[in-house]
């Protein structure tokens, strides 16, 4: 007898069946999210304040033969929170998997940091990923079960100067998560949080094209090289499949070896 391999692989990952709700779709890490998550069956509710970026990854997704639909979202706008669920459970009647994935980051000294930076940068990052999350557990208490994943990040941990709103921002989202996993597992919910390193986008291309800072950045990743956005898909997958069914309240680290020490030093 002849092992199904994608029989079993399917068993644990496949997303078929799966309604995911994927905020900052249109953006670089979103965009990647959302073509992937498809190709293993997930159906994608792409959220963004970005229609026109939205669309194009509708449309490739729809091209691939996947099934997404894009929604509007102002994550600094409370009643927009709640009309983007209300949205997404009328056109699909479910909501499986939560990913906050959206973020900003602006880089200035707290010395100098005002309060229109604080409020966009703690309002998208952290406050956004509360209260959106409050809306959908309603629908997935209801179903007795649901994934939030929420996007942290190496300065939920370590930081970088220049950072520190975002990091006390997306610190706030590592302590958010262990408050969701231990509040919300007897509703059969899990939350978990997928904490990239130093990765490449199209919103970082001017740090990593900078040779200082880029050094800087290389010298401390073991793996020598900037991380992708492909690179987060695996972990992705995990979480909101059901092979993560006993996984909640805590940080995953995706960062090539960088929170673990970095290059060692020549022997």
């Amino acid at each position: 007898m002849k092992l199904d391999i994608n029989a079993n692989l399917a068993k644990l990952f496949s997303l078929e069946g799966k309604v995911i709700l994927l905020t900052g779709a249109a953006g670089g890490i979103g965009r990647e999210m959302a073509i992937e998550l498809a190709k293993v069956g997930g159906t994608l509710a792409l959220a963004d304040i970005d229609m026109d970026g939205l669309k194009k990854v509708e449309d490739e997704i729809l091209a691939l033969g996947g099934m997404a639909k894009s929604f509007y979202v102002n994550l600094l706008e409370m009643k927009s929170l709640k009309a983007l669920t209300d949205e997404v459970i009328a056109v699909f009647g479910k909501i499986d998997v939560l990913i906050n994935n959206a973020g900003i980051n602006k880089r200035e000294r707290l010395e100098v940091a005002d309060e229109d930076s604080y409020e966009r940068i703690v309002g998208i990052n952290l406050k956004a990923v509360h209260f959106l999350t409050q809306e959908v557990v309603k629908h997935m208490k209801e179903a007795g079960t649901g994934s939030i994943i929420n996007i942290a990040s190496y300065n939920s941990v370590m930081m970088l100067g220049g950072c520190g709103l975002y990091g006390a921002s997306k610190s706030g989202v590592a302590a958010l998560t262990r408050a969701q996993g231990i509040e919300l597992a007897k509703y059969g919910i899990r939350s978990n949080a997928l904490t990239p390193g130093h990765i490449k986008t199209p919103l970082t291309t001017q740090l990593w094209a900078d040779p200082v800072r880029s050094k800087y950045l290389l010298d401390r990743i073991a793996m020598a090289r900037p991380g992708v956005p492909e690179d987060l898909i695996g972990m992705t997958v995990l979480l909101a499949s059901d092979a993560s069914a006993y996984m909640t309240g805590l940080m995953y680290v995706v960062d090539g070896g960088c929170l673990a020490g970095g290059q060692p030093w020549d022997i």
